[in-house]
Parts: structure tokens; C-alpha cells; sequence
């Protein structure tokens, strides 16, 4: 079989990578010891409605040599992915493409628009995965998650729940680390 002259590096890291997922290279606990330490990391959920530039890529790229660092040493590694909804954002996205067509937000039904916004968080949630797996990042793609919490599918329901962050009276406080003297803020 002669060898190709030119290397075709597309070609080639779409099938190993596509190698590494069926073999389940990148799901929490692959290659953990028995017995191990976890180790996590949580991407900081890019947009929904845009996609990836350069910081994104030095992030994510830092972020998976550590996870990588960690499940080669034996821990029970987890790299979580997810997007965030950018909903203000998604919905002028939707409302300038219905524009283009002559239509207003208010020609639907609720539902009906809550639909369409959904449809492109789809579209264009598609094209962040796929430029993460383009860049090679191990991340457990079947932990993917979406931060609109309440929708369906949402990973943290239980965050607008009576009782959970800013219901029922109660309000979110996160401590600023140094920045004011590690005042309590509230949010």
C-alpha cells in the first residue's frame, strides 16, 4: 500500500478522536484507579448563541492538559462541559431572524416562540461541541449540560425550586475573595 504524500490531519484526528469516544476514553472514572481521588473540572459554559474564539481555546486547551495530567496519574476524572443559555442574547438572535422574514416575536404563542428559541439553542449549541471535539477536548460528552435550569434536561432544577437560589425570599451570597476584603456580597 503506497503512502500518501500529504497528511491529511482532518481526516485522521476525526477518526481517532471518534476512536477514543467509542472506546469511552473521556467518560468520568476511565482509566481510575480503584479506590481513586476525584478530580473535576467544570467548564466555565461558553454562550450558547455564539461560538468559540481564541481565550476559549487557551482555556479549554489548559484545562484539558490537566485533565488529562490527572486520569493518566489515576484519578477518577470528570470534565464537565455545558453552555450557558445567553437568553437574552438567543432571544434577539431569534427575534433578528424572524425579522428578516417580516415577523415580530409577537406573532407567536408563547410556546411557539419558546419553541423557536430552543431550536437555536440547538443549532448553535451544536457548533461549540463540535469545535471543542475539533480542538481534541476529553470531555465526558455524555454529562453535557445546558444552565437553564428548569427547562428540560436542565442539570440544576433544584435551583428554582421553593427554597433554592433567590426563591421563597431566600438570596444567593458568594464571598468575594479578597477583591473587597472578603466581604459577603449578595447577588
Amino acid at each position: 500500500m503506497a503512502m500518501d504524500k500529504t497528511f491529511d490531519a482532518a481526516t485522521a484526528e476525526a477518526a481517532i478522536y471518534a476512536a477514543w469516544e467509542r472506546a469511552g476514553a473521556f467518560r468520568a472514572g476511565a482509566n481510575a484507579k480503584p479506590g481513586a481521588e476525584s478530580f473535576c473540572i467544570m467548564i466555565p459554559p461558553p454562550n450558547v448563541t455564539g461560538s468559540l474564539h481564541m481565550g476559549h481555546a487557551f482555556n479549554n486547551t489548559l484545562q484539558d492538559i490537566l485533565i488529562r495530567w490527572k486520569r493518566m496519574q489515576g484519578f477518577d476524572t470528570l470534565w464537565q462541559p455545558g453552555q450557558d443559555h445567553a437568553g437574552i442574547a438567543t432571544q434577539m438572535v431569534v427575534e433578528r431572524e424572524l425579522a428578516k422574514e417580516g415577523k415580530s416575536r409577537r406573532d407567536f404563542t408563547r410556546e411557539e416562540f419558546v419553541r423557536l428559541v430552543w431550536e437555536q439553542k440547538q443549532r448553535s449549541g451544536g457548533t461549540i461541541i463540535n469545535q471543542l471535539k475539533r480542538l481534541g477536548a476529553s470531555c465526558d460528552w455524555s454529562r453535557n449540560a445546558f444552565t437553564m435550569s428548569g427547562a428540560p434536561g436542565a442539570p440544576w432544577p433544584h435551583l428554582r425550586a421553593p427554597g433554592g437560589v433567590g426563591r421563597g425570599g431566600q438570596r444567593h451570597r458568594h464571598r468575594d475573595a479578597g477583591l473587597s476584603g472578603g466581604r459577603h456580597h449578595a447577588a
